[in-house]
């Protein structure tokens, strides 16, 4: 259960890194790039260790359809 909270929260991260920078279509590119990164990063810090709790009860790939699953209900 924490792998898929933590796969849905960093999820949640990375859709706000891919396209919340839309919203901003006036400020530089610059910007909207070092953003989504910042906001990467996040997501980074939570599906690392997803995928590291989850590996003791999971394939990689059932991880890797977990996360798909996570990517569309989040989507």
């Amino acid at each position: 259960m924490t792998t898929i909270v933590l796969l849905t929260l960093s999820n949640i991260f990375m859709t706000f890194a891919w396209y919340g920078h839309l919203k901003y279509k006036s400020s530089p590119l610059w910007k909207a790039v070092l953003v989504s990164w910042l906001i990467a990063s996040f997501e980074y810090c939570l599906q690392v260790p997803a995928n590291r709790i989850g590996s003791s009860r999971f394939t990689t790939a059932q991880l890797k359809t977990i996360q798909e699953v996570v990517t569309l209900v989040v989507f």
